[in-house]
């Protein structure tokens, strides 16, 4: 007599997720396609109007640790208090049309932000059945670079209050289906953390994660500086502010299907690490490219692949975290997200320093990106000595359809 059928993975838990994390990135960058618009509209400076998108990094390097414990022992409520701040933030910027309800709903929202995007390896883990979390988490991931595009693609076709408007519509709409999607409790996973001081050393005394954590500080940067910067890099080369939005949106698109379709190749063989160090060396490359032959038909190309390639390493460290974090699993997603926070403002501002001489900052935007590359070879050597408890999969060790671990890049092999 057969057993019962195995649980199936609930997948509309992860479609409200997904809808959450996009609006957060959407209510984010409401104000970067327009930020000159936005700063006359608001009487303020352009510089003003920057500090709009720049609460959300400082936010997190604060809030990012915190928000992975109370998720990890509280995962449907602390993500819905996570989507309700966003949505309230979104509301909040219609209170008043100034800059200061205007920034007051940008800190609500980025309070509310650490909850949801922390949650990507929890609820894969707790809602997905094992073999489906590398893909969950590869659309988690991509759904928020998805709420980037839409954001863009918003900011050029509205006016600024009928945008606020839209986006706290969205909001609210998000909300309300992530809360329909998480009536059902979660059906995998394990029990969860108790939270506090001792799930912190855990996730912080695991050689492992912290080296994960490292590895993902430079592409996470590389990426954050290249956007960032590509206007005022590229102006000196005849490139126009309307080129390098068209720049910085195929970028984005492409790493949106990068996301959704590397990550999910790369566990299937369990070659994560090797996909991870030729996505560094094309990005490498491609920033010399710039640096040597800079121009808008050279970077139609380079912008693409570097998004396509690059952006999936994000997923693909998420989803290595996932299996090497059981009862943390948000912690040490938060550990993640903080390292490439953190990533993003020492190298965006490090390029920043010579933003206005495009050769040497390209070439030293590539030579940070070749520096993930003794990471990875640095999350190779622990996950080959990694010896986990009993019961407990190994961080490296492939679901039962992938029966290949992670492989060392430049032909190095897992024991």
């Amino acid at each position: 007599m057969s057993g019962p059928a195995p649980a199936r993975s609930n997948w509309a838990a992860l479609a409200g997720f997904a809808a959450a994390a996009a609006t957060t990135q959407l209510l984010w960058l409401t104000f970067a396609p327009i930020t000159t618009d936005a700063a006359k509209h608001y009487r303020v400076s352009e510089g003003a109007i920057g500090w709009l998108a720049n609460v959300f990094p400082l936010c997190y390097v604060v809030l990012a640790i915190p928000a992975g414990l109370v998720l990890d022992r509280w995962l449907r409520g602390g993500v819905l208090l996570g989507a309700l701040l966003t949505a309230a933030g979104g509301g909040l910027r219609l209170a008043g049309d100034s800059f200061g309800w205007a920034l007051a709903g940008q800190v609500l929202v980025a309070i509310g932000q650490p909850l949801v995007l922390n949650a990507i390896t929890g609820v894969a883990a707790r809602y997905l059945a094992d073999d489906d979390r590398a893909k969950g988490i590869a659309l988690g991931t991509a759904s928020t670079f998805a709420g980037m595009v839409v954001a863009f693609a918003l900011g050029t076709a509205l006016p600024l209050r009928g945008l606020l408007v839209v986006n706290a519509l969205l909001a609210a709409t998000a909300v309300a289906g992530l809360a329909v999607a998480l009536r059902r409790p979660p059906t995998y996973g394990a029990a969860p953390s108790a939270g506090g001081v001792s799930a912190f050393r855990a996730t912080w005394n695991d050689r492992y994660l912290r080296r994960l954590a490292l590895l993902v500080f430079v592409p996470f940067g590389t990426f954050t500086a290249l956007t960032t910067w590509a206007e005022a890099l590229l102006d000196p080369a005849g490139v126009s502010s309307t080129q390098a939005g068209v720049l910085l949106l195929l970028n984005i698109v492409a790493g949106v299907g990068g996301s959704a379709l590397l990550p999910v190749a790369a566990a299937r063989r369990g070659r994560q690490l090797h996909v991870m160090a030729a996505a560094v060396m094309v990005t490498a490359a491609g920033c010399a490219l710039l640096a040597l032959a800079p121009g808008f038909a050279l970077a139609l190309v380079v912008f693409p692949v570097i998004g396509f390639v690059l952006l999936p390493c994000l997923p693909m460290v998420l989803e290595l975290t996932e299996r090497a974090a059981v009862a943390t699993a948000s912690t040490a997603a938060g550990l993640i997200w903080l390292s490439g926070q953190l990533g993003a403002l020492v190298i965006t501002g490090a390029i920043g320093t010579s933003v206005h001489h495009p050769l040497p900052a390209f070439l030293a935007l590539a030579a940070v990106t070749l520096l993930a590359l003794p990471a990875l070879r640095a999350v190779h050597a622990v996950s080959a000595r990694r010896s986990p408890p009993p019961g407990i999969r190994p961080p490296d060790a492939t679901r039962p359809a992938r029966p290949r671990p992670p492989a060392a890049p430049h032909g190095g092999s897992s024991r």
